[in-house]
């Protein structure tokens, strides 16, 4: 079964910088668009980020445009975002999302049902 596992979460003040990785077990990650979500206490998912495979478009919600930025580093096949001028409203749990690759689906990067696996998740404080 395939496997997907967050890492780089953390606590940090208003301004701050994290980076978070999404590394997959036993698959090629440039064969799947990724994506990361992240639902905060009461509230529900909510999409960030994304990015193809092989091509490597890049999606994002205007919440956080111009402030995270996602990557893939296919050397170390991990998909990774970096999360600049991070604010309270960020404080969240990040969530990586494999979506299989195929050149006949069209990509819904924002779209929860398209993923077929999920990590646990990774915890993001910001404090004020």
């Amino acid at each position: 079964q395939v496997q997907v596992e967050e890492s780089g979460g953390g606590w940090v003040q208003t301004g701050g910088s994290l980076s978070l990785s999404c590394a997959p077990s036993d698959l090629t990650i440039d064969d799947y668009n990724v994506g990361w979500f992240r639902r905060a206490p009461g509230e529900l998912q909510e999409f960030v980020a994304a990015i193809t495979a092989k091509d490597g478009r890049t999606y994002y919600s205007d919440s956080v445009k111009g402030r995270f930025s996602i990557s893939r580093d296919n050397a170390k096949n991990t998909v990774n975002l970096l999360m600049d001028d991070l604010k309270p409203e960020d404080t969240a749990v990040y969530y990586c999302a494999l979506d299989r690759y195929a050149a006949w689906k069209t990509f819904f990067p924002s779209s929860v049902a398209r993923y077929d696996t999920w990590g646990q998740g990774t915890q993001v404080t910001v404090s004020s």
